[in-house]
C-alpha cells in the first residue's frame, strides 16, 4: 500500500481527539516546516525549505512585492548614470549582523559576486558588470560594460537563489561549496546549539534589526519580529503532524497534507489560506550527462508519456480547486503562459511513447529515480514516474530516502552505479519560475546549471535575445519560444501547477502570502 493510500485511509478515520488546546508560549512561534532543513547555504542550494531558512537569517539590498516589482531593503535607494552603465546604491545607516559587525559595502559585494557564481539571473549580470567598486561603507558602485535594465529585479529576486547578503568573510568562500558559518543581518539570528537536522531548528529574534517603515508585501517592506523566538520542529510524517497542531503542540504547519484537511478543518481552533495565489509548478528533471537521458530522444519518449493528471491527483488529490494542469514551463496565469503549445508536445500518449522507446536507440540502462519518503507533495510524483516508466519498457530502480539526502545527491554527477541519479522531481514558485532571467527550467547552461546539467548553447542566445528585446511583444514572444524549445529537448518535463493552502492555529495572526512561509509580521492574535 503506497503512503497515499494510507493518509487517504487515516484522513477518512478521525485523528485520535487532541487534549485540551495548550496556551502558546507568548514569545515563541512554533512552526512545522515543509522538510528537514538539511543545507544551511541558501546560495549553494536552491532547496525551498533551505531558502525559506534564508529569509528568517539574512536579508537583501533589494526586495519584490507581491506584484514582483522591486523595492529598497536593506538599501536606502540608487542612483542610475545617464547612459544606464553605473549604479550607484547607498546602504541604510546603522545595519548590523548577528556577529555584532556592521554591514558594509563590501560585504554586499562579496556576496553578490558569490550569488552570481551560482543563480542563472545572477550569472546574466556578472556577464556585464566591467567593475564592483565601495567607495566607502555605505555605498556600492556597480559599473556595467551595457546596460542592464532589469539589475533591481536581479537584486530583488524573490525565489530560488535569493541575493542574501552576508559578511564578506563568509561570502568570500568558495561558492562551489556550502557554506557552515550562518552570520545574517536579518530580523532573526541562528541559534547553532538547538540546530539538529531531522528534528529541530532554532532562531531568536535579533533586537539590533532595523526594519523599514512601509507595509511588509511578500519579502519587501517592514520585517517585524514579534516573537522572541521561532522553533521548527521537524515532523515527517502527516499525521503526526496534524495531531500536534489539532493538540496544540504547535502554532503553524506550513505544509499540510491535503487529504488531512477536512480533519483539521473540524477543528475550530485552527484556520487555513492559500499560501500563494501565484502557485506552485511541480516539475521533472532528469540527468542529461549519463546515459540514459543523455539522450535527447529517449527524454523525448518520458514527455509524450507523462499525464499531468495523475501526478496531480496523487500528489494533490482529488480536489481541482487546488491543481490544474500546466503544460507550460512559464507558470499558468502570468505573462508567458504557453499551455497550447506544450499540450502539443504532451500529449499523454503511452502506447505512442513504447514506439518511440523501441526507435530511441534505448540499450536497457537501468534508470534511477531519487524520491523523497519525508516530502508528502513530491513523493507521490517519484513513485508515479516510476511506474510509468515501467510500463513503457525502462528498467527502473525506485531509491527512496529522506529529502535532505535526495538534495545532497542530486549533486552528483557521477553514473548511477557511482552513487549518481538520472531522475529527480521538485516543485518550485510561479514567482521563481517566471521569466528566462530567473527560471533554471527552461535554461540551457550545461555543467554550469542546474541539476540535469541541460546544455543548450542556442537556448543561452535566446536568453539573451529576450533581454535586449525593444518592447513587451517581442519579449512575450521570445519567452514562449523558449519555453517550447526547452520543452521541446525535455530540459524539464513539467507535472502541473497547484496551490498549497497552510494552516494554523487561530491564536496568531499577520501570516503573510507569498512563496515563502515569512516570518515576520506573524503575532499572537
Amino acid at each position: 500500500m503506497r503512503r497515499r493510500t494510507l493518509l487517504q485511509a487515516a484522513a477518512l478515520a478521525p485523528l485520535a481527539r487532541p487534549a485540551l488546546a495548550q496556551p502558546a508560549k507568548a514569545a515563541t512561534l512554533r512552526f512545522i516546516p515543509q522538510a528537514n532543513l538539511s543545507a544551511l547555504d541558501p546560495i549553494w542550494t536552491t532547496a525551498t525549505v533551505t531558502t525559506g531558512h534564508g529569509y528568517y537569517v539574512y536579508d537583501t539590498l533589494y526586495a519584490a512585492d507581491s506584484n514582483l516589482r522591486p523595492h529598497p531593503q536593506r538599501a536606502e535607494g540608487h542612483e542610475v548614470s545617464a547612459d544606464g552603465r553605473t549604479w550607484r546604491i547607498k546602504l541604510r545607516d546603522g545595519l548590523v549582523f548577528h556577529d555584532g559587525e556592521p554591514v558594509r559595502a563590501r560585504d554586499c559585494i562579496a556576496s553578490l559576486q558569490r550569488w552570481g557564481k551560482r543563480d542563472s539571473m545572477g550569472q546574466l549580470l556578472a556577464a556585464v558588470v566591467a567593475d564592483w567598486r565601495a567607495p566607502d561603507d555605505r555605498t556600492i558602485e556597480i559599473v556595467l560594460s551595457r546596460p542592464f535594465p532589469l539589475l533591481l529585479d536581479a537584486l530583488a529576486k524573490p525565489d530560488a537563489s535569493v541575493p542574501f547578503i552576508m559578511p564578506e568573510r563568509i561570502a568570500s568562500m568558495d561558492a562551489m561549496k556550502p557554506i557552515t558559518e550562518v552570520v545574517g543581518s536579518g530580523p532573526y539570528r541562528f541559534v547553532k546549539d538547538e540546530y539538529v537536522s531531522g528534528a529541530r531548528v532554532g532562531y531568536a529574534k535579533f533586537d539590533r534589526y532595523k526594519p523599514r517603515s512601509e507595509p511588509a508585501s511578500w519579502a519587501s517592506g517592514g520585517k517585524v519580529a514579534h516573537f522572541e523566538r521561532v522553533e521548527w520542529n521537524v515532523i515527517p510524517d502527516p499525521s503526526t503532524a496534524a495531531a500536534a497542531m489539532q493538540r496544540g503542540e504547535a502554532d503553524w504547519w506550513e505544509r499540510p497534507f491535503n487529504d488531512l484537511l477536512p480533519v483539521l478543518m473540524r477543528e475550530s481552533s485552527l484556520s487555513s489560506m492559500i499560501a500563494d495565489p501565484s502557485g506552485r509548478l511541480a516539475i521533472m528533471r532528469m540527468n542529461c550527462l549519463q546515459p540514459p537521458f543523455d539522450n535527447e530522444k529517449i527524454r523525448q519518449v518520458v514527455r509524450v508519456a507523462v499525464n499531468q493528471e495523475d501526478y496531480m491527483r496523487a500528489a494533490i488529490g482529488d480536489d481541482i480547486k487546488l491543481w490544474r494542469t500546466c503544460h507550460s514551463l512559464f507558470p499558468c496565469g502570468l505573462p508567458y503562459d504557453d499551455d497550447a503549445a506544450g499540450k502539443k508536445l504532451m500529449p499523454a500518449n503511452l502506447e505512442l511513447a513504447k514506439k518511440m522507446l523501441g526507435e530511441s536507440g534505448y540499450a536497457g540502462q537501468t534508470v534511477v529515480v531519487i524520491n523523497p519518503t519525508d516530502y508528502p507533495v513530491i513523493g507521490p510524483l517519484g513513485q508515479i514516474t516510476a511506474d510509468l516508466l515501467q510500463k513503457i519498457g525502462f528498467k527502473v530502480d525506485l531509491q527512496e530516502s529522506d529529502w535532505g539526502t535526495v538534495v545532497q545527491r542530486r549533486t552528483s554527477r557521477e553514473p548511477v552505479d557511482k552513487g549518481g541519479w538520472s531522475i529527480f522531481h521538485t516543485t518550485g514558485s510561479a514567482s521563481g519560475w517566471s521569466n528566462p532571467a530567473v527560471a533554471e527550467t527552461v535554461r540551457g547552461r550545461g555543467a554550469k546549471g542546474w541539476f540535469g546539467w541541460w546544455s543548450s548553447p542556442a537556448q543561452e542566445q535566446r536568453v539573451q535575445e529576450w533581454l535586449a528585446a525593444p518592447d513587451e511583444a517581442t519579449q512575450t514572444r521570445i519567452a514562449k519560444e523558449i519555453a517550447t524549445d526547452a520543452l521541446q529537448d525535455v530540459g524539464t518535463i513539467p507535472l502541473g501547477q497547484f496551490f498549497i493552502r497552510t494552516v494554523y492555529n487561530k491564536r496568531i495572526t499577520g501570516l503573510l502570502q507569498g512563496p515563502y512561509p515569512y516570518p515576520w509580521h506573524v503575532q499572537p492574535a
